[in-house]
């Protein structure tokens, strides 16, 4: 990982530059369609991590902390874990007494039941790549700092 020093690698921001968006919105395409086919939130949420981390390491970690703060990732990663256990708990109150946790087919989303399963799977999905891409880039971000050097002291021993 690049650190603040000011050398700079014009190649490689110009690659991240253009990879990163494909990235993300390959992330987006596998968190999307995993509800029917391979992959989902959490194969999808690592994706986008991997695109943040991606970031960070060609750039550098201030300015990475300064797109993706630490109270973003504590926002995005409840929000995920919110909408994932908000989508369970509407299926048990609307389960008439079943007490279903995760069939959302209750979920009174739309008209049928079908279409209803179809969209609670997909914002469960969602749910937990959100909670997975934040955790993936808070633990990179609590890696890299633990492996900065304290003072000045530290970084000529």
């Amino acid at each position: 990982m690049k650190e603040d020093k000011g050398e700079r690698s014009i190649v490689t921001e110009t690659i991240s530059r253009v990879m990163i968006p494909f990235i993300q919105l390959f992330s987006l395409y596998v968190i999307i369609h995993g509800a029917v086919g391979p992959g989902g939130g959490f194969q999808g949420g690592v994706v986008f991590g991997a695109s943040i981390i991606l970031y960070i390491t060609a750039f550098n970690l201030t300015d990475g902390r300064r797109r993706f703060p630490e109270s973003a990732s504590i926002v995005l990663s409840s929000s995920g874990l919110y909408l994932y256990a908000g989508i369970g708990l509407l299926s048990i109150l609307f389960s008439a007494g079943v007490a279903q946790y995760l069939n959302y087919g209750f979920i009174p989303l739309s008209g049928q039941f079908e279409q209803n399963r179809a969209l609670g799977m997909e914002l469960v999905e969602i749910g937990i790549g959100l909670t997975v891409m934040a955790i993936v880039a808070s633990i990179f971000f609590d890696l890299a700092h633990k492996a900065e050097p304290k003072n000045k002291k530290e970084e000529t021993d």
